[in-house]
């Protein structure tokens, strides 16, 4: 194999992987982000979920919190979140063992250890498409709504300041 096609097979894995990354990124922050309420909901309209073991049961700690002055400033500390996080590890049928995580701010067990059990649902072919369409997905357009809602109320308050200049006379 001649070495610019081993490096564009090269570039097209971590280019996969790449993508594979960003899409965990992405549901995991869904899951994070959202409603225990909504979550527990939409979880328990899925059919039989697999068993599975707690590699980490839910447990609560602190994350620091950094910011930056204007967005893109000197990074300061802000200060301390207190977060819970799980690590489930379904059970295998022959399989690989697929291990899910949940992290999520505030103190849910319960929140962190559904996060924990969709991250590791999305990891597995016979199940990502599912809870893609029926977790995921709603997740994100209820978290739109509010987005939107809270982007109105706040245009409702907003006060435009202008000069107006007065007439001589």
């Amino acid at each position: 194999m001649s070495r610019q096609v081993q490096n564009s097979l090269k570039q097209n894995t971590i280019t996969q992987l790449m993508s594979t990354v960003t899409q965990r990124q992405v549901w995991m922050a869904t899951l994070a982000k959202a409603e225990l309420e909504l979550l527990e909901k939409l979880v328990n309209k899925l059919r039989t979920l697999p068993n599975y073991s707690f590699l980490r049961p839910p447990e609560i700690g602190l994350a620091m919190v950094r910011g930056c002055a204007g967005g893109n400033g000197q990074p300061f500390n802000l200060g301390e979140i207190t977060i819970t996080r799980c690590v489930v590890q379904l059970e295998s049928q022959g399989h690989e063992a697929i291990a899910g995580f949940g992290y999520v701010a505030g103190r849910s067990h319960r929140h962190a250890e559904l996060a924990a059990v969709c991250d590791a649902l999305l990891q597995t072919p016979n199940w990502h498409d599912q809870i893609q369409a029926e977790v995921i997905q709603p997740l994100q357009a209820e978290y739109q709504q509010q987005q939107e809602l809270k982007q109105r109320q706040a245009a409702a308050t907003q006060v435009n300041f202008f000069t107006m200049v007065r007439g001589e006379g």
